[in-house]
């Protein structure tokens, strides 16, 4: 079994993280649940339905995660770090909205 490196600082984690997102289509579906996630929020707040808060780890985890199991082929590092990943997904997903990644 691999060991994993342990990550002591979210700088040193943030490349490994876009190392696990080389996979256009896995970075597109991750940008497009955070989107929705976004959407979902905005809805939520705006209507005050807050049932639909409910969906925003199954969207956010859903597109994420079928982005890593079916075109990277990778295990997704939330499970190791849930914390660093989830804040490097919104890094990642400003780094694409601004241009900074390819979409």
């Amino acid at each position: 079994m691999k060991k994993e490196k342990l990550y002591k600082t979210f700088d040193e984690f943030y490349p490994f993280y876009l190392s696990e997102h080389s996979n256009r289509t896995c970075r597109r579906l991750h940008f497009i649940g955070s989107a929705l996630v976004l959407l979902i929020l905005i809805y939520s707040i705006v209507t005050m339905n807050w049932l639909a808060l409910l969906a925003l780890p199954v969207v956010g985890y859903g597109f994420a995660w079928a982005g890593h199991f079916f075109f990277e082929k990778n295990r997704p590092a939330t499970f190791t770090y849930p914390l660093y990943s989830l804040v490097a997904d919104w890094v990642m997903f400003k780094n694409i909205l601004i241009g900074r990644l390819k979409f």
